[in-house]
């Protein structure tokens, strides 16, 4: 039988009502009767992320962090707090401290790739992206990460084909289609720049015009014609 009263399913069912100001004021009765409480600990600085009180979120993550110096839960939502205070330096090195611990930690790969990426070391963040890579080859955010990567230091091929990849991965992401078009925008490719911006993937913007040449059309025309077709079909 589930124990109702249990402070860690108290917890537990304030958080995902999202009663975040409930769940602090929960925590810290707990903490005034146990001040040392981990599970008091532990979510009283998560409630206080979800509240955007991002420094005082810090001083029970170090509450933590003092009692058990290498506890991930604690480490990875100090590095959530100090990401959304731009303290990227502080964020790398808890990355790391993490990736002491687990150097196949995706979730710290990726953090530590994106500070990276906020203090403008794009191919430092790239090696980190391919770290991931070689652990989740489809890992949707370091497919996204390299891509903007490698967009800031001019690989602009090499960053459609990865925004390409996840595309094909996950097709749900809008802004995926845009950014593909701009990009092939950069290079000078417009026929390919209409096409991305439709959503198309790059496999089929060959066939696409191909078809055009063989049509004696334009790509746009090509593209409206096959679209009406599909749409006649249903």
């Amino acid at each position: 039988m589930i124990d109702l009263l249990d402070p860690s399913n108290v917890i537990t069912r304030m958080f995902n009502a999202q009663k975040y100001e409930e769940m602090y004021t929960y925590c810290k009765g707990l903490l005034e009767k146990i001040p040392n409480d981990m599970i008091a600990l532990q979510n009283i600085s998560l409630s206080l992320i979800y509240l955007k009180k991002y420094s005082e979120a810090i001083v029970y993550c170090d509450k933590v962090l003092e009692i058990k110096n290498l506890d991930s839960y604690a480490l990875k939502n100090k590095i959530y707090a100090l990401e959304n205070l731009n303290q990227h330096e502080k964020v790398i090195e808890l990355c790391k401290k993490i990736l002491s611990i687990n150097s196949s930690d995706i979730w710290a790969l990726n953090s530590l790739g994106l500070s990276l990426n906020e203090l403008n070391q794009h191919r430092d963040a790239l090696e980190i992206y391919d770290e991931v890579l070689k652990i989740d080859a489809n890992d949707v955010t370091a497919l996204m990460n390299k891509a903007i990567s490698q967009n800031h230091i001019g690989n602009y091929k090499d960053a459609i084909d990865n925004y390409d990849l996840v595309q094909s991965i996950d097709s749900s992401l809008k802004e995926i289609p845009l950014a593909k078009s701009r990009l092939y925008e950069k290079i000078g490719m417009k026929d390919d720049a209409f096409l991305a911006a439709q959503g198309v993937l790059n496999q089929d913007m060959e066939k696409i015009k191909i078809k055009a040449k063989e049509n004696n059309c334009s790509v746009f025309h090509q593209f409206c014609e096959e679209e009406f077709q599909k749409s006649n079909s249903k």
